[in-house]
């Protein structure tokens, strides 16, 4: 292999980097999974560090390919892999490939054969002949098969123009590298008779018969006998160009099989009987009709339908397959690989059966592997057939039995991955889609009986999954007991315990078919699962695994669960991190493989990876704007991954919060269900500062309710006190401060049994401001002033601050502005001194209020400015809209509309994404009332009808759910 930009060689660092680009260039223009990089790349062995070395190799590559004056795109990153975009003058394949389809537009034999030279001229030396990779040798293979199909057309032309004399040595040569084939010695035959050369034609043709009888054990096909025949009796019209005799090209295609005495053609048709309540899959069938048929650019000669047990990949392709047949006239074979049995089919033994399909019997049929797919490969170089392998395992028994002509395509079911497969196209199967399933279960069960139970054929099919082998055996079911009403089958599986037991009728069953996957998957991936089902139903992380089986690092065994199909691949997160679930059909069966194990081995998992989930969730929580919610840690383990994978995880704590939201409530669901009392309030309090951000307060609250029972119900006082106190801060929220003061006083009083003066501190700080917003403005202070004097007892500033803040807000509101100024002073000196940037912006955006008040607006908007700076810079949306309200508020106040607006309307727009509707609503009717100031008396009606819903809604919410906190003083 050789690369050239602008007659520079491009070098390579190293083998690998060589083999990078030859997997690339066999499949340029099209996207190359890095899985088929990594096999390309290592044989055997493969490093755990793979994925990265594939990374880097093609950073080098690049790097190299700009340095020598290639654009920086030539070699682009795509989901899941890489592409190089060439075209066809820029690559010798691409141009070969546009030459063949070039010739086969002409009609004239003398421009046929030009073109067909001009694409020969493309090659220099067999196909990848310098790249070792075993992952390569099927594309080698393939393309020295075009050009050995092609040298022959092109050879077979020009013997019918008569340029015999041309042609005789490289039909010698081609005839010592193909000493099998017919067509070449049939080509050599001629050619040496027409130069005069009979004797040597003749000895071409015994060395022919002799190598056919001593190798295969077969005689010379009739047409090369009536050759020879011709040949011995110097027939005179051989000596002369057979123009009238079509080329090679130009023959029949396809050898057919006679039946005896008939002498009728019979093509192979070995398809299965299709499935005749096959339903749907449109998608899939418009995606295969498209490879196996469609436009040369879009054309995949090789089709894996990838998917779990019981997903309906056998009934899919055989349906393809029968749409398809029309386009394969030669026929179609079909083999089953049975890897999922006890006992997989050797390709060799695979391979004997095709032979045996195309009328290679007995002693003809090669004993080794590599000379029956060589034999195999021949006989279908011409003709246009299918070939079906069904229920394939693993690459190596697959790559034997790919033919290597352009007219052929391979449709194969699999239950794993076949990455390895050059050039093959995968498409993943999923469960059917609602509508499907439904169609499927009333075409089998009668659309009678479905119309008088709709609830319950829903109900049966939700327990089904939508899995068709589930759907199919309930249906069965069904149909074999007509008396049975669908709600009693409903009743029998509704129960997930006994589900698997009663999803099974005859040879057919769901659990069995899961353990025939099982049973190919090593003990740690089989570990693994069993404990993925002790989770829950969840859409999960990868990183889940390695706790599981504490290990550092399990990427390469959930690999093997997702290439088995048993764990689904669902999607990429926001955050660039793949997301995997179990169907709950092979949950129910991981669980039930779970069972054996020990209790503490079990609990020890689940252990493991909660402590996981808590020191994220900590150390995510640090990343977020500063906040007070959070508790200080308990006793429970915490346990983390590498540096590494906790800052590519973390990079942006919002959106990992975000894309982990039903897994911050499923941990706390998993640790009450294994009595992990003190997992399961660190884990609820633990995301409170996230929940606050955000405004999900349903969320915040049924976590807290799970893991407050939990706590209550073994007497932990220290989690009790802590929940309590966050349930109390969304009463507060909802307006509801009589129940908030009940949280509260038991927060207080579970506080200082248990001597947690930090706690106590800040659940008489959320006292005090009950009394404050209740009008007792005594009480509210002197509740401040008992927790400052806790905080400042335990020398916690950042409390302090707050509570300083607090007191000074307090003090405004009673119009004591120079008591006011002096602990707004003292709040900014100690957050300045903690170097909390956030607690300085949230100090200075309440500062401004008493400098508007003292009639100094523009040291209000100074300390406004600044602060919203910081809320952006450290993504606090919700404090920035607050900031900008403030804005609105002061320009408001110098009637500058001009500039109270757009701040407002950017406040309102903040608010209105955080589902703040009080302070949306404050903010359009501020913007109305200016509005109307201003004379603009249409514009502040539509305005002030923004605010009118809002306000509403906040009403209704007052009967059904939390508010959205009201905006600071």
């Amino acid at each position: 292999m050789r690369a050239r930009i602008a007659g520079r060689d491009v070098p390579f660092n190293g083998p690998r980097q060589a083999k990078m680009l030859a997997a690339l260039l066999v499949d340029a223009n099209n996207t190359v999974a890095v899985e088929r990089l990594v096999a390309v790349m290592w044989d055997e062995k493969v490093p755990a560090t793979a994925v990265r070395q594939v990374q880097d190799a093609v950073s080098g590559l690049r790097r190299n390919l700009v340095g020598c004056g290639a654009p920086g795109s030539l070699v682009s990153t795509r989901r899941g892999g890489y592409e190089i975009h060439l075209a066809p003058d820029q690559l010798d394949v691409l141009e070969f490939a546009h030459e063949r389809a070039l010739a086969a537009r002409l009609s004239a034999p003398h421009e046929t054969a030009a073109a067909l030279r001009k694409a020969l001229g493309c090659w220099h030396g067999r196909a990848l002949m310098d790249v070792p990779s075993r992952a390569l040798e099927i594309d080698a293979a393939r393309l020295n098969e075009q050009r050995a199909a092609t040298h022959k057309q092109c050879l077979s032309i020009e013997i019918s123009l008569g340029r015999h004399r041309e042609v005789i040595d490289e039909l010698t040569a081609l005839l010592r590298e193909h000493p099998f084939d017919e067509d070449v010695a049939e080509q050599t035959i001629v050619a040496l008779y027409r130069c005069g050369r009979q004797g040597e034609a003749l000895q071409a043709y015994e060395r022919l018969r002799r190598t056919l009888a001593d190798e295969l054990g077969v005689d010379p096909t009739p047409p090369l006998r009536a050759l020879h025949q011709r040949i011995l009796a110097a027939d005179p019209a051989l000596a002369l160009p057979d123009l009238d005799r079509p080329p090679l090209e130009a023959r029949p295609k396809g050898r057919v099989l006679a039946i005896a005495g008939s002498g009728m053609p019979m093509p192979v048709r070995q398809l299965p009987l299709d499935v005749p309540d096959f339903v749907g899959r449109d998608a899939a069938l418009s995606e295969i009709a498209g490879l196996l048929d469609g436009p040369a650019s879009y054309r995949s000669p090789v089709v894996v339908v990838v998917g779990g047990p019981g997903v309906g990949k056998s009934s899919l392709v055989t349906h393809a397959a029968r749409l398809a047949s029309g386009h394969f006239p030669d026929g179609q074979l079909y083999l089953d690989l049975a890897a999922t049995s006890d006992e997989p089919r050797d390709p060799g033994l695979m391979l004997a059966e095709a032979l045996r399909a195309l009328s290679i019997v007995g002693s003809a049929i090669p004993s080794g592997l590599y000379e029956r797919a060589a034999l195999y490969r021949s006989l279908l170089v011409e003709r246009r057939m299918l070939v079906v392998l069904d229920d394939a395992g693993q690459a190596d028994q697959v790559l034997p039995l790919l033919p290597g002509a352009d007219g052929c395509a391979v449709l194969i079911t699999s239950r794993t991955l076949l990455t390895q497969l050059p050039g093959a196209h995968h498409i993943d199967l999923d469960v059917l889609s609602r509508a499907e399933a439904r169609e499927m279960f009333t075409r089998i069960v009668g659309r009678p009986r479905v119309e008088r139970e709709p609830e319950e054929a829903d109900a049966i099919l939700g327990c089904c999954g939508n899995l068709p082998l589930a759907i199919r055996i309930a249906s069965g079911k069904l149909t074999g007991r007509p008396a049975w009403s669908l709600r009693v089958l409903r009743e029998r599986i509704e129960d997930e315990s006994q589900r698997l037991a009663e999803l099974r009728i005859g040879d057919l069953s769901v659990r069995a078919s899961v353990e025939l996957s099982l049973r190919l998957l090593p003990a740690d991936a089989v570990r693994a699962l069993s404990l993925l089902g002790l989770l829950g139903a969840y859409t999960l992380p990868g990183w889940v695994v390695g706790p599981l089986l504490d290990r550092a690092d399990a990427h390469e065994v959930l690999d093997v669960l997702v290439d088995a199909s048993l764990v689904r691949l669902t999607a990429t997160d926001a955050n660039g991190e793949p997301r995997y679930r179990l169907h709950d059909l092979i949950r129910t069966c991981a669980v039930e493989l779970a069972a054996p194990l020990p209790a503490t081995d079990k609990r020890d998992a689940i252990v493991r990876v909660l402590s996981v989930w808590l020191e994220l969730i900590g150390r995510a929580t640090d990343r977020l704007p500063a906040g007070l919610l959070t508790a200080a840690p308990g006793s429970a383990p915490r346990r983390s991954l590498p540096d590494a994978v906790v800052d590519r995880l973390l990079a942006d704590p919002f959106g990992w919060f975000d894309a982990e939201r039903d897994n911050l409530l499923g941990v706390v669901k998993l640790a009450v269900d294994w009595h992990l009392d003190e997992l399961a309030w660190e884990l609820a309090a633990g995301a409170s500062t996230y929940y606050d951000h955000r405004c999900l307060y349903q969320d915040w609250q049924h976590g807290h309710r799970l893991a407050l029972d939990a706590a209550e119900a073994v007497g932990n006082a220290r989690g009790a006190s802590v929940l309590l106190r966050g349930l109390a801060q969304l009463h507060i929220y909802a307006d509801e401060f009589e129940r908030a003061t009940v949280a509260l006083e038991s927060s207080v009083e579970l506080c200082r049994d248990g001597g947690d003066k930090r706690g106590e501190a800040l659940s008489v700080a959320m006292l005090s401001t009950v009394s404050r917003v209740q009008g007792r403005d005594d009480e509210a202070l002197d509740r401040i002033e008992q927790a400052l004097a806790i905080a400042v007892g335990e020398g916690d500033g950042h409390i302090e601050a707050q509570l300083s803040c607090s007191m000074a807000v307090m003090k405004l509101m009673q119009g004591r502005i120079d008591e006011a100024e002096t602990w707004f002073a003292g709040a900014l000196r100690l957050a300045e001194a903690l170097d909390d940037e956030h607690r300085v912006a949230v100090v200075l955006r309440r500062y401004s209020r008493l400098h508007d008040l003292r009639g100094d607006p523009d040291e209000a908007l100074r300390c406004l400015w600044r602060a919203l700076a910081t809320f952006e810079e450290l993504g606090d949306e919700r404090c920035a809209a607050y900031a900008l309200l403030e804005v609105g508020r002061v320009y408001a106040g110098r009637s500058e509309r001009d500039r109270a607006v757009p701040a407002l309307e950017r406040a309102a727009g903040l608010f209105h994404r955080h589902g703040d509707r009080q302070d949306e609503a404050a903010c359009w009717e501020l913007i109305g009332d200016l509005d109307a100031a201003a004379g603009f008396h249409d514009l502040a009606r539509r305005h002030r009808e923004r605010a009118l819903p809002l306000w509403q809604a906040i009403g209704d919410m007052n009967r059904r759910e939390p508010l959205t906190p009201p905006s600071s003083p």
